[in-house]
Parts: C-alpha cells; sequence; structure tokens
C-alpha cells in the first residue's frame, strides 16, 4: 500500500487507514456507484469524500503499475495544480495506491466533501432555472479563466462543475480531475472544450456571447465552431449508444 498526504492532514493517517482498509463496510454511498463508488466520512467533524477507482484491465495493470500515474494520483497532483492556480477544487487531501509486485489494483482519492447548489447539468434541465443567463455566463467566464492558465479540463461535461452562490457571486469547483492537460491552447481546442456541455442552442449562443466578450473573438466564428462540435459530439455519442443497445440484445 502507498498513500501520499497534503501535511495538514498527515496527523490523521491512522483514520484514513482505517477508512480505506475498511471501505466496503464503512462510510455512506454518495451518489450512484457505476464505475467508481464515492462514499463520504466523518473526520473530527469534517466531511471528507472518498472516491475509489475500480481495479483495471489487466492492460492497465500492467500500464499503471510500470509506466503511468494512477487516475488517484493524477486526481491528487492536478487538484493541488488548481489551488496553486486559484482555480476551485475541493481541498485534496490524499491519494492511496494497492499493487503487487506485477500489477496495480486498487486507488482512492480523498477531499474535502463540498457542498454546492447545483451543478451545471441542472441549467441543462430546467432553462428557467433562477438567474439562469448570469450563471450560465458566469460558467463561460470561468472556463475561460481555465483556458488562459493553460487548462485543458478533458471531462468538461455537465456533472463535473459544481456551483456555489456566495452573497451575489457564483464559485466554481472541479470535480473528476484524472483527465487534464497543461499547457497552451489554440482557439479550435478551447472551443472543442465545451462541445459536451449542453445539446441546447440557446446555451450555446449564450456561451458564444459570453467567450466572445471576454476573448475579444468574433461571436459569429465562436457559435459556428462551438454549435458544431457540439452536434457533432452529440451524433457520436448517440450512435456510440445505439451500438451499445444492439451489442446488449444480441448479447441477451
Amino acid at each position: 500500500m502507498k498513500s501520499v498526504f497534503q501535511d495538514i492532514y498527515r496527523k490523521h493517517q491512522q483514520t484514513l487507514d482505517h477508512f480505506i482498509t475498511n471501505f466496503n463496510d464503512l462510510g455512506e454511498q454518495f451518489g450512484e456507484a457505476d464505475r467508481n463508488a464515492i462514499k463520504l466520512f466523518d473526520l473530527e467533524g469534517e466531511t471528507i469524500n472518498i472516491k475509489s477507482f475500480k481495479v483495471p484491465n489487466i492492460i492497465n495493470q500492467i500500464a499503471y503499475k510500470f509506466f503511468r500515474k494512477s487516475k488517484a494520483e493524477r486526481s491528487f497532483t492536478y487538484a493541488n495544480r488548481l489551488t496553486d492556480l486559484g482555480i476551485g477544487t475541493p481541498q485534496p487531501i490524499a491519494y492511496y495506491e494497492f499493487t503487487t509486485p506485477f500489477l496495480f489494483k486498487k486507488s482512492y482519492y480523498i477531499s474535502e466533501h463540498l457542498d454546492c447548489d447545483l451543478t451545471y447539468r441542472e441549467l441543462t434541465r430546467d432553462l428557467n432555472y433562477p438567474d439562469h443567463d448570469r450563471i450560465l455566463r458566469a460558467f463561460t467566464r470561468f472556463t475561460y479563466k481555465l483556458h488562459e492558465n493553460n487548462i485543458n479540463f478533458l471531462d468538461h461535461s455537465p456533472g463535473n462543475t459544481l456551483i456555489k452562490k456566495v452573497g451575489d457571486a457564483y464559485q466554481f469547483y472541479l470535480v473528476d480531475l484524472n483527465r487534464m492537460e497543461f499547457k497552451p491552447m489554440d482557439f479550435q481546442t478551447r472551443i472543442n472544450n465545451l462541445k459536451r456541455l449542453t445539446v441546447h442552442k440557446s446555451m450555446v449562443e449564450t456561451m458564444s456571447d459570453e467567450y466572445a466578450k471576454v476573448s475579444g473573438e468574433d461571436y459569429q466564428k465562436i457559435f459556428n465552431l462551438m454549435w458544431q462540435l457540439t452536434e457533432d459530439f452529440q451524433e457520436k455519442f448517440h450512435r456510440k449508444k445505439r451500438l451499445k443497445k444492439k451489442l446488449k440484445f444480441w448479447k441477451s
């Protein structure tokens, strides 16, 4: 077992070891455990969030053991990097990895649990959500800030941005951090980063308008590209979904 901690949480190592080794029996389930399980634990009055990544396939067990950083380590590293850049994300606490001499097995990422008012997903489900336009424009400015800081959040999807209202302002926090690139992005890459967020043309129009205002780029140029990339992504997504449904039917 390998474990890496933030210095201020090192004093809790024994407790966190206990949570990890008894993860299946302790904690409160949070959300649906589709691929990875998330549980909440109480750490001396602080609610913390432990994400258990599933055991990878045999090829990735070898890759993660010898060649690649685990999802847990990347989540921890990227969270610290975001924090250093002033980008919102729940406070990283620690990560754990379990391996054999030749294979990678389980990994866990621990962070603070952040109570949010909504995620971006609520904006896609209810176009009349209170303050919808203002939140969407603030989110677009937040995304522009990511791009200006050379952050390409590859999982920039509706459920991965937590939103909190603080006074009259909205604050944004990224979660599910294991897929990121840190390098300058050209115009195409920046707009491509927004393609997975919504199917609603009106929301793409608003995001294009706000991105044009903060970037100085032409609105029509941004909208045409963002809408085309959004439609292409949706078509690919639904085609893949239909294929999976057919395969499932033939298997049964």
